[in-house]
């Protein structure tokens, strides 16, 4: 199935009632443990890189491997930019065939984050492609990036931030954080009082770590895409390294890459599950048992 809209995708999502996974991905195989999970779970799923891992390939490689992946899958599935930081990497992002990007300004002051997030959106609308912002900023680590941040969203900007810079949805902070060093302290007050008042749907980043019935508990409040990261780089180092603690000789490149293929996977199938067993039905009825 050709890659989706993100705001197709969110739609599909809300009227099934469904909170998905945007699992951050680094490499090819990474991408096809995440769209076998999505798979697997019958639910669409979003697939996400941040630009530090872009690096790594580069944009356009990325979004035609993804699409050419994305034709053997029946799941739809939206390619999201991760914590663009600059105006060059939603550019690129956007050109290459991205359908879904983030515009990150959540360190700068207020206005300044609006005017930031409003170019973004202006460029990636012109080609039909959604933006998420972000507004309050959150502690932790993103790739290289350290945040001594720990800035809660204050609903009270929320209305006037989304309808000044016209984004699609908008990231939160709530006492969540980036990767596993630091330990959230969700606030579900906070994020009550944001829904009350946000005209889109809210992204919680910094989803590894956080326990599922509070992730769940988010749903009642306009909370609909929910980023991973850690847990997933974390399996995948930790089944390469299985294999070579196994047989510090071993040479076969493709059995070791499939196994931490497979491993992925099921981290990931097994959290999509997890986030949604409360409203799964059906086919899914002896897993959510």
């Amino acid at each position: 199935m050709p890659l989706v809209n993100m705001n197709d995708l969110l739609k599909i999502a809300k009227k099934n009632k469904l909170m998905v996974p945007a699992y951050n991905s680094t490499d090819v195989q990474m991408t096809l443990a995440i769209m076998d999970a999505f798979q697997r779970a019958g639910m669409p799923g979003i697939v996400q890189v941040a630009p530090t891992n872009v690096k790594l390939t580069g944009y356009e490689y990325i979004a035609e491997t993804t699409k050419i992946a994305a034709e053997h899958y029946v799941t739809p599935f939206a390619l999201h930019l991760d914590h663009g930081k600059t105006l060059d990497d939603v550019r690129q992002a956007v050109e290459t065939g991205f359908t879904s990007v983030m515009i990150d300004g959540a360190a700068l002051p207020f206005e300044e984050n609006i005017r930031f997030s409003r170019e973004a959106v202006d460029f990636a609308h012109c080609y039909g492609v959604p933006v998420e912002a972000e507004l309050g900023a959150l502690k932790g680590k993103e790739d290289d990036h350290v945040s001594e941040a720990d800035c809660h969203t204050d609903p009270a900007q929320v209305e006037e931030f989304c309808d000044r810079t016209g984004c699609d949805s908008l990231a939160v902070s709530i006492g969540n954080v980036h990767g596993l060093q630091e330990k959230p302290k969700i606030d579900l007050n906070v994020l009550a009082e944001i829904s009350k008042v946000s005209p889109v749907p809210l992204v919680l980043h910094g989803g590894s770590g956080i326990p599922f019935e509070t992730i769940r508990a988010m749903r009642q409040y306009g909370m609909m895409k929910i980023n991973i990261a850690s847990d997933l780089r974390q399996t995948y180092i930790r089944a390469i390294a299985k294999r070579y603690e196994e047989n510090h000789e071993e040479a076969n490149l493709v059995s070791v890459l499939m196994d931490a293929r497979k491993a992925v996977s099921e981290m990931a199938y097994g959290l999509a599950i997890e986030i949604n067993k409360d409203v799964l039905i059906g086919k899914f009825a002896e897993q959510v048992a």
